[in-house]
């Protein structure tokens, strides 16, 4: 991502530390002309409220694409950006990642003809 980090809004950091919430994730992914981006929670409670987490992922993910202008152009190779938030440290990480295409070394061989006849000829 050439973007710089975007600064988290008050207002979803408050709602995030309110229901316990230690970490925001981004995952940005492209690679085919299309942006795609999921957005997860780490909570630090085991009676986190799903119903909540669900209306909270919906206000993030809106948050995120007005901040963060991921197109997903590409060539069909699928890459993508990753961004924590993480609310106890008070840091955010970054992370890129792509794959990439490895041929390995051609094998020749000698071209073989039959001499039985392929269905599509009679």
């Amino acid at each position: 991502m050439d973007e710089p980090i975007q600064p988290l809004p008050r207002s979803i950091y408050d709602k995030a530390k309110a229901h316990g919430i230690d970490q925001i994730m981004l995952f940005f992914k492209g690679g085919d002309d299309s942006g795609y981006l999921n957005v997860e929670f780490a909570a630090n409670s085991d009676d986190f409220d799903h119903d909540f987490g669900r209306k909270f992922e919906a206000e993030v993910e809106a948050w995120a694409w007005t901040v963060y202008e991921y197109s997903g152009a590409g060539e069909g190779v699928d890459y993508g950006d990753n961004i924590t938030y993480d609310l106890e440290k008070n840091t955010v990480k970054t992370q890129a990642w792509y794959y990439t295409k490895k041929y390995d070394t051609p094998e020749n061989s000698q071209l073989e003809i039959s001499e039985s006849k392929h269905e599509d000829d009679e």
